[in-house]
């Protein structure tokens, strides 16, 4: 295993981040919550806050409104593609906005075949290991590339096209899902990540 960087940010997505209907739908970052502590577990992630309270992250397979669709449990984001993102659109695509539940910081940035055969996440205080399989690059929707390039509608198609082109290929994260295990493990901001390539 390789070590790439430590947790940054951990945070949950409590209701949907994208508001509006029909053709007026628009990206809005105010359900996500920061958190000291998430529980992993095959079927996602529940946020554990600093007085100890449970929230269940929308994308967990038993969240009653839940937005699981079987390959986006965890998402995971690195620091290198926000900061390639504020040279794009602007400092207002602060670290953790588009959504992911782990932030990591490190000196590189990330494709889907840079990941190897999984991310493993070690807890610095007890030791114990969470193993994330890679799943896929997640895609930006036309909501949060209106909102990183923070032009309010006024895109044309091209220069939509271009943004969302831009943001793809995992530069606005990655769904990776969580080894089946009898508990769930708990990971916090500091924890040390690396990349398992199986070898």
């Amino acid at each position: 295993m390789r070590e790439i960087g430590s947790i940054k940010l951990l945070q949950i997505q409590r209701s949907s981040l994208k508001l509006g209907e029909c053709l007026h739908t628009y990206y809005d970052p105010a359900p996500l919550l920061v958190v000291q502590c998430l529980l992993l577990s095959s079927g996602g992630v529940i946020g554990l806050t600093e007085d100890q309270q449970e929230i269940m992250d929308l994308h967990h397979s038993d969240h009653p409104l839940t937005h699981n669709n079987g390959k986006n449990g965890v998402s995971v984001g690195f620091t290198t593609h926000y900061q390639a993102m504020r040279e794009q659109y602007g400092a207002h695509l602060s670290d953790g906005i588009a959504g992911e539940n782990i932030l990591v910081a490190t000196e590189r940035a990330f494709a889907l075949a840079d990941l190897g055969r999984q991310v493993v996440i070690e807890n610095q205080q007890t030791s114990q290991r969470a193993y994330l399989s890679v799943v896929k690059a997640a895609s930006p929707c036309v909501e949060f590339t209106h909102f990183a390039v923070n032009r309010g509608l006024s895109l044309s198609a091209a220069e939509l096209k271009a943004a969302l082109q831009f943001l793809d290929g995992g530069r606005r994260g990655f769904y990776m899902r969580a080894a089946e295990r009898d508990v769930p493990v708990a990971i916090q901001v500091g924890d040390r990540v690396f990349i398992d390539d199986g070898e």
